[in-house]
């Protein structure tokens, strides 16, 4: 197990997304002695949670490569275009390439942007060799999406390995679980009501609980999880809030225009958004070949 540290909360509250709480436990510790390195990760984390919550302008960046990465991220996600996006990858390229060897923080930074623009080789490629838990949780993720569910639980087996007991392990639980399936998702959910109990909830705790109960059939269960999550975090809307709220309806036979629409409004450029209108405009397209 990892010897706590006095970022040890801030990073837990991060990794839960708890970025508000997140924001105020580095603002109580500024003052205390720890290491340089120890003072450049909080800098980061509190960019880190300003990005998360889509507080764009205070992502100042900084001197070092990792936070010029974070404001690169904050270019991304705020880029009008896929041109635009395309062309700020790049630049990450660079920025990677100006650090030798890069920083185990400048690489997941990479690797995260790279991931959400498809360059799931390049992602890979900062984080495979597992230089901290969060390279590890990372890899997990991408070989997830890769379909690669063998894989994904050996990068689980090697977060067990270094701290069983850190949160990132036991997201990665989580994760894995609900790529096994139902079989699984009663685990997922345990983990989660525990994390939950331990530290309250948050929007991304809500939405794994509720994806846990989608997986597992309990329908009902997981709108409620979603309900409660737009309650108690109004000003923190995202939108696999919305798209797991539009999956719940749709299963219980309810009409999920209004989630549909609030979505498209609020969350135009969601690639689930754009892979709606691409095959509502192919279905529509078809359907000119058969109007009588």
């Amino acid at each position: 197990m990892t010897e706590p540290d006095e970022l040890y909360t801030l990073r837990a509250q991060y990794w839960m997304g708890h970025y508000h709480l997140a924001l105020d436990e580095a603002k109580s510790i500024a003052r205390r002695p720890m290491s340089p390195a120890l003072k450049a990760e909080r800098e980061e984390l509190i960019q880190r949670a300003h990005l998360a919550l889509g507080d764009f302008p205070k992502v100042i960046g900084g001197d070092t490569p990792a936070l010029k990465a974070l404001a690169l991220r904050a270019q991304y996600d705020q880029a009008p275009d896929d041109d635009s996006r395309t062309a700020i990858a790049n630049k990450m390229k660079e920025v990677l390439a100006s650090e030798t060897p890069p920083s185990p923080s400048l690489q997941l930074y990479a690797s995260q942007l790279f991931l959400s623009h498809g360059w799931t080789k390049d992602a890979l490629q900062c984080v495979h060799a597992g230089a901290t838990l969060e390279h590890v949780a990372m890899t997990l993720q991408i070989y997830l999406k890769l379909d690669r569910l063998d894989l994904a639980q050996n990068q689980l087996r090697s977060l067990q390995q270094q701290d069983e007991d850190a949160v990132l392990t036991q997201l990665g639980s989580v994760f894995v679980s609900l790529a096994t399936g139902s079989s699984s998702s009663g685990d997922a959910i345990h983990v989660l009501a525990s994390l939950k109990e331990q530290y309250g909830p948050s929007p991304l705790l809500q939405n794994l609980s509720a994806a846990s109960y989608v997986i597992s059939g309990q329908y009902e269960e997981a709108e409620t999880s979603l309900i409660e999550c737009r309650k108690e975090f109004p000003d923190q809307l995202n939108a696999d809030t919305l798209i797991n709220l539009v999956v719940c309806q749709q299963h219980q036979g309810k009409d999920p225009s209004a989630g549909i629409v609030e979505l498209k409004q609020t969350f135009p450029s969601h690639p689930y958004c754009q892979a709606l209108d691409r095959v509502t405009g192919a279905f529509e397209r078809e359907s000119l070949k058969y109007k009588v």
